[in-house]
């Protein structure tokens, strides 16, 4: 049987470069078979050396968006990215109860690959009150986890303790993604009330992966919009973020991007 398409809405920011923010999450979605829709919460001025501009998009056209795609095209399965202050914050988690049903993968966007601030600091508790209880599927990195539950985040074990914390804010389910951690292997878990699925490979040594945490949410997304089951979404996602980072084109002079397009040309 084919794959259904599967509609994603994706509320975030935009990149410049390409390599993150909606144009990666457009590329994911794509490639893996879905159709992705938009509501831009930001311009940013952006390339492989980083950000240099942050332009926020009016909160009433980020709704007015997002309106516009639901009520004609409707969605399957929604993906929040950048959202950069309180007011968006709100306006985001308001355009989610509007649509319950629908499964909601929020990545907490806080910093850029090159370490500008994405996310205002009086936003932290807004994500933290207002899209953990909406998030069917959280996927921070150590730096966000850390930021969300303020336990330290080094080890797997340490992933688990603030994983469970994340849970106990009220997301259904995180994927605790463990890039930021020291060592030859990277590890991410997926949480749930039920158990967790471990993720493992060894570390591929590139500067080549500005995006990585976009694509993963995005292909999440895309997975649970084509009906798979949380895991099933979770390990296609996975494996197609490691295919990509591994064939990245090695573009730009900074951090670059990944080869979104790799399933459309096959395996090696």
């Amino acid at each position: 049987m084919s794959t259904p398409l599967g509609r994603v809405l994706i509320i975030a920011g935009s990149d410049s470069g390409g390599g993150a923010g909606l144009q990666a999450d457009l590329k994911a979605v794509t490639a893996l078979g879905g159709f992705a829709a938009t509501a831009v919460t930001a311009v940013t001025v952006q390339n492989t050396l980083g950000v240099s501009g942050v332009h926020p998009v009016p909160a009433e056209i980020v709704t007015a968006q997002a309106r516009a795609v639901l009520d004609d095209i409707g969605a399957d399965a929604l993906k929040t990215g950048m959202l950069g202050d309180v007011a968006m914050v709100e306006t985001v988690a308001a355009i989610l109860d509007t649509v319950p049903g629908i499964p909601a993968v929020v990545d907490p966007v806080m910093t850029a690959k090159g370490g500008a601030a994405l996310l205002a600091k009086e936003a932290m508790e807004a994500v933290r009150s207002l899209m953990i209880p909406r998030a069917w599927l959280l996927t921070p990195n150590a730096p966000e986890s850390e930021a969300l539950t303020g336990l330290p985040v080094r080890t797997p074990d340490d992933q688990r303790r603030a994983g469970e914390a994340l849970l106990a804010l009220g997301a259904r389910a995180v994927l605790m993604k463990g890039g930021h951690l020291e060592g030859g292997r990277v590890v991410d878990l997926l949480i749930t009330p039920s158990g967790e699925t471990l993720f493992e490979a060894g570390r591929i040594d590139t500067r080549h992966t500005h995006g990585t945490g976009c694509t993963l949410a995005s292909a999440c997304a895309a997975g649970l919009a084509q009906g798979l089951t949380l895991e099933a979404a979770v390990a296609r996602a996975w494996a197609y973020v490691q295919e990509a980072i591994a064939r990245a084109p090695g573009l730009g002079a900074g951090h670059g991007p990944l080869d979104h397009a790799w399933p459309l040309r096959g395996r090696a």
